[in-house]
Formats: structure tokens, sequence, C-alpha cells
């Protein structure tokens, strides 16, 4: 039996990555400061834990596994990342557990580790013409991300690969575009677009607005959760050590994106465009590395990673006005 440790096990990505795991065969231990919000967890073994604590993740990486995926991170939507407000506490955190979790595994002689940055990393200067942003791998330097999570984030790539030249550690590295999907974060502030205007529109009646930050005109391409993990899956397993894109090349704008999900939901949504955190005005995944690579890229379209997350989120969204209702 394989052996597989999934730090982050208690968030989105990280508990779908459990049970593809288990699908595969492995024995999983998931890590987490918390068990998983919205299902239970499929991994053998779940500890709850903080990676921030040297000590612990030491103790939690008792055995070479045979995969170690580092998904865990303090992280968010726009609303979250963009603010300004948690600069101190997102780079601190993340900075900290990257730096645990690899010191961890080289210590206990374990070789695949998997990293998941983000596109957060790229420029901004090359991402200002909402129609034609330009991410592609080698476009990252010279660095200036929009943001203290993508300056992070660009570190945390460059301590991974660091270990991999000085100690042979088998290191590979995704740089991940706004996954999205059930069973992810939809409300409380650290939500991505996908979630918040599915939420929105579940909770509007036809013929509302909802709020739309900024004009609504910056790009953005979403990938569907099983895309992500089956190209993460296919990153560690393969030879090619990355940072590759793994996202979907299909780009809309955040009006757009409403517009899809206001037709999946069968109601007819305006938009009230107010201030709010954007981040850059365009950003779309360039899949031509990943494609040469991995002889692989995603192919699920939007509305169809669209409709059954809005069915999941409506679903939660009515669940909790039930409740409220019942206690009113």
């Amino acid at each position: 039996m394989k052996f597989a440790l999934v730090c982050g096990a208690g968030g989105f990505i990280g508990g779908h990555l459990v049970k593809r795991l288990k699908q595969d065969g492995f024995w999983v231990r998931g890590v987490d400061l918390k068990f998983h919000e919205y299902s239970e967890t499929h991994a053998d073994d779940f500890v709850v834990g903080d990676l921030r604590d040297q000590g612990f993740c030491r103790a939690i990486v008792d055995r070479r596994f045979d995969e170690v995926y580092q998904l865990a991170a303090d992280m968010g939507g726009a609303g979250y990342i963009f603010t300004g407000e948690h600069d101190a506490d997102v780079m601190h955190n993340s900075a900290t557990i990257n730096l645990n979790v690899l010191d961890a595994c080289h210590k206990r002689g374990v070789k695949k580790i998997f990293y998941s940055s983000s596109a957060c990393i790229y420029p901004a200067y090359n991402q200002e013409d909402p129609h034609n942003p330009k991410c592609s791998e080698d476009s990252a330097y010279p660095a200036a991300p929009d943001s203290e999570y993508g300056w992070e984030k660009l570190f945390s790539e460059r301590l991974y690969m660091a270990y991999r030249r000085n100690y042979g550690m088998q290191t590979h590295i995704a740089r991940y575009h706004n996954i999205f999907g059930p069973e992810g974060t939809w409300t409380g502030g650290r939500e991505k677009a996908p979630a918040a205007v599915c939420r929105k529109v579940a909770m509007a009646s036809s013929g509302e607005e909802i709020e739309v930050w900024g004009d609504g005109q910056q790009t953005r391409s979403f990938l569907y959760i099983d895309e992500c993990i089956e190209g993460t899956v296919r990153l560690l397993r393969s030879n090619f050590v990355g940072p590759v894109n793994i996202g979907s090349e299909e780009m809309v704008t955040i009006n757009q994106l409403v517009d899809q999900v206001a037709d999946i939901a069968g109601k007819r949504i305006g938009k009230k465009h107010v201030p709010g955190p954007q981040g850059v005005r365009g950003r779309n995944s360039d899949n031509r590395f990943i494609s040469e690579k991995l002889g692989w890229r995603p192919s699920r379209s939007l509305r169809a990673g669209l409709e059954p997350t809005y069915q999941w989120i409506a679903a939660q969204a009515a669940s909790i006005t039930i409740a409220t209702r019942r206690v009113a």
C-alpha cells in the first residue's frame, strides 16, 4: 500500500484531493486546523493541528510518505486578499507553514512533494489589459505580483525549488487559477468570485439586482475542482517539475459570470456596480506548457462546472434561510 499526506485536507481543494487519493488506493493522512466544514473526511487518519508549529509538523511526517500534497495556506478571495488588512498574517502564516512542512519532509527522507502556488504570482503589469493578459509560466519575472499573497507564493516557489536543487527532493509546483466547485467556501468573506456570485444569485429574487465590485469588465478564468485534482495528481506523478499553470483558458468578464449563473438559476438578475477590491484587470491561464509537458489540459466548460456548483450553494443558502426562520 502507498501512503499520502495532504496538508490542508480540511479545505476545499484538500477535501476533494483526499477523496481522489482514496480512489487511487492510498492510505491517506489529512492535516488541518479544522475538519472539513461541508463533508465528512475520507482520510484514514485526520489530525487537527497547526502546521505553523515546527514540532507538530515533524510529528505528523512520521514516515516516508510516497506522496505529499502541501495545500495549506492563509488565503481567500478578493475580499480577503486585496484589502491589505490581512497582509502580515497571510505572509507570516503561509511562509511558516511551507518552511515547516518542507523541512519536516526533508528530515524524514520524503522525496515527492507537491506545492500549490497561485496565478497571483504573475506581474500586475502584464495583466492591465482585460482582453489580453499574459500569464505564461516564463512571464513571472521581473516579479511584480499584485498582492502580498502573490509575493509569498513566489517566495515559496523558490523555496521548494531550492530544496530540490540542494537536497534532491522531487518537488513539483503548480500555479492554480481560480478553482471552484461544490463544498467550497461560499460565504463569510473568504469566498472567491464564482461562489460569491452563486450565493448572491441564489439569495436574490428574479428581477432584483446583486452587487458587483467595480465595473464588472475585469476578466478571469475559473477551473472546476475535478480538473484541478486531475492536473495536480498528474503533475506529482510525472517527471515534470513545474511551475506550471493549472487553470482554464475560458476567459469571461465578471459581468458574464453573473449572467451565466443567473441563466442557470432561471432568474433575471441586474447588476449594481459598487466600489470594492478587484485585483488585476485581466487574468487567464496559458495552457500551452502543461499540454506540452503532461499531454493534458483542462477541457471542462465553465457552464458545466457552474451548474453543480450553483445547485450546491443554492441548497446551502436555502438551508440557512430555513434555519433562521425557525429560530425567529
